[in-house]
């Protein structure tokens, strides 16, 4: 019996010991090898910012990576179909598109970088289109993305939108050309930046 209350009398003890220095939660420390408590989720800005950095980066480096030999190439014998280096130029007429929307200003590209002749003037556009693009999702709050942007048109009319479909339609296409870009990777037996090694 003695031993039966001693044994009690200790692990009141431990337990009192335990919430003492836990400010009253004996959990409120995590034992080793324990993990931490969750940190809250990112806001809507930080998680778009982060979805845009990531699709940006791999079309970034699908441009620099893709040799220029095969700039030229298309996945089939359609000619409608774009070639690599046009999907490359289109991505970025769509970035200084669509983040010039977002900011209400005009498109501040004056090449069309579709018609690009090079891989050198490709990857410079695609770059300046991103550097463009990154300015604006840097300055991006959860307050500024449901703001309505109001432009006007070519023939003058005025459109309204909210900031947040703009940009977030620009990840959608990035994207999604970055997709079609894996394909003509793997034609070539290169991998694509998303499946290279960490």
């Amino acid at each position: 019996m003695k031993r039966i209350l001693l044994i009690a009398l200790m692990c009141s003890l431990g337990t009192l010991t335990a919430a003492a220095q836990g400010g009253g939660h004996p959990q409120a420390n995590p034992a080793p090898g324990q993990q931490p408590a969750p940190q809250p989720p990112p806001t809507l800005a930080t998680w778009l910012k982060n979805y845009y950095t990531t699709s940006r980066n791999y079309l970034a480096k699908s441009a620099e990576k893709m040799p220029e030999e095969n700039y030229g190439m298309r996945p089939g014998p359609q000619t409608e179909v774009r070639t690599f280096g046009q999907i490359i130029g289109h991505v970025a007429n769509a970035n200084f598109l669509f983040c010039s929307l977002a900011k209400g200003e005009k498109d501040p590209a004056t090449t069309d970088y579709e018609k690009a002749a090079t891989k050198a003037d490709l990857v410079k556009g695609l770059n300046d289109a991103f550097a463009y693009c990154d300015a604006v999702y840097n300055a991006l709050t959860d307050a500024s993305l449901m703001e309505t942007v109001t432009i006007t048109g070519a023939n003058g009319r005025q459109a309204q939108f909210v900031r947040a479909a703009r940009l977030i339609q620009n990840v959608a296409h990035n994207n999604e050309h970055y997709g079609n870009l894996v394909t003509y990777f793997r034609i070539k037996s290169i991998v694509p930046p998303s499946s290279e090694p960490r």
